[in-house]
């Protein structure tokens, strides 16, 4: 029999280093939870970082992309399906876009990223602000604009003229957009910030800020998009309209895709024939998977249900617990002098799969199907989870 142990070793042998050492070999998923290769069940607090959506094995999925796989995967840019056409206009609806909005598909959340930046350049300015915390992948233009210095230093130098400003600091921000400015990128919850929401009234002044200017708002729902929070997108209870949305993850729950939405005909018109492009995007596998997601996120109601069950989250009162932040299914747990790595690995021991997202946080991004059950279950285990990290780190030399 091969062993997790086993298969870590040939990984080592085999794969380029840039995630380290798997934590799990992991064999199947049903539901929320996960099997690994040992035998070993872990319930999925993280679903592939929002990733699956609905979880593991959901049947509508399954049988929607079965059922495309048999009549056509991949049929290139030259052509369409109507899968692809359908998820766009799904897409389209559920966001409120205008008449002459268009959506642009992709294979990933820096593809979408890159997709927008060109966007931007197209308004004959290059200057971006983007936020101190932010992450919008590790692409080299996206990597501009993501602001870890680890992550972006090695790879220098990068495009020029993108300008960094804090969070939720209004002045800052109205200060740093001017007549240069192409685009300003947000993420309405800064995702590997921590869980870091950006206030109704930040993202109204970012409207008001680039409307001024004649600059772009481009709002990253990568993470946070396709109800993961509790409605359709992060920002709609801010009442904004963005000019451009970027999407991934919980799109396709588990089949890789992106998406770039362009909100009206004036930005929608952009972007002509033959200056962007991708290979693989649209194709009907991953928009059969989309329209599977969308159609069940509705079907079943699962915007109301992540509300619920994520209220759930709201305060969690414990020792070692220094509070809870976020919405919906999309919460970071700060933690009271305990470190987040010794968290996750006691977790992981109890049968739990959390993210140590910062030094001081765990990130919970639980399947948008989760039980109530379920997330007590973790709940209910997680003061001796606490417990256990706490006693690792005193018995650390």
């Amino acid at each position: 029999m091969t062993t997790g142990s086993d298969l870590l070793g040939r990984y080592a042998g085999a794969m380029v280093q840039v995630f380290g050492a798997p934590q799990l070999v992991l064999a199947e998923g049903h539901g929320c939870w996960v099997t690994d290769v040992d035998g070993k069940r872990y319930l999925d607090l993280l679903s592939g970082i929002a990733v699956n959506a609905l979880g593991h094995g959901h049947p509508a999925l399954v049988q929607a992309v079965a059922k495309q796989a048999e009549s056509a995967i991949h049929i290139s840019n030259f052509f369409t399906s109507e899968p692809a056409i359908a998820l766009a206009e799904r897409i389209l609806s559920v966001s409120g876009a205008p008449t002459g909005s268009g959506v642009f598909f992709a294979n990933s959340g820096t593809e979408a990223t890159e997709a927008a930046i060109k966007l931007s350049r197209r308004t004959g300015r290059s200057r971006i602000v983007a936020l101190e915390g932010s992450f919008h992948g590790r692409s080299t233009g996206a990597l501009a604009l993501t602001h870890k210095a680890a992550y972006r230093e090695p790879f220098e130098p990068l495009i020029p003229g993108v300008v960094f400003v804090p969070p939720n600091d209004v002045e800052a921000l109205t200060a740093a957009v001017d007549e240069s400015t192409a685009a300003v990128f947000l993420e309405p919850i800064q995702g590997e910030a921590g869980v870091r929401e950006l206030a109704a009234d930040y993202l109204r002044a970012a409207r008001e800020a680039t409307s001024r200017h004649g600059a772009l708002l481009v709002l990253d729902e990568i993470q946070t998009g396709i109800g993961r929070t509790g409605d359709w997108f992060a920002h709609q209870p801010s009442g904004i309209l963005p000019d451009a949305m970027t999407l991934a993850k919980g799109l396709g729950g588990g089949i890789p895709i992106g998406a770039l939405v362009t909100f009206g005909p004036q930005v929608t018109g952009m972007l002509a024939a033959g200056q962007h492009g991708t290979t693989f995007g649209g194709n009907p596998l991953a928009c059969a998977a989309g329209l599977a997601v969308l159609d069940t996120i509705e079907r079943d109601g699962l915007l109301e249900h992540v509300r619920d069950v994520g209220a759930l989250l709201d305060d969690v009162r414990l020792e070692g617990v220094a509070g809870t932040r976020g919405r919906g299914l999309l919460r970071a747990v700060e933690l009271d002098g305990i470190p987040s790595s010794a968290v996750m690995a006691a977790a992981r021991e109890a049968g739990f799969i959390v993210n140590a997202v910062t030094p001081t946080a765990i990130r919970l991004a639980p399947p948008l199907v989760i039980s109530e059950s379920e997330l007590r279950c973790f709940l209910d285990a997680l003061p001796a989870i606490l417990a256990a990290a706490r006693a690792s780190g005193e018995a650390a030399p």
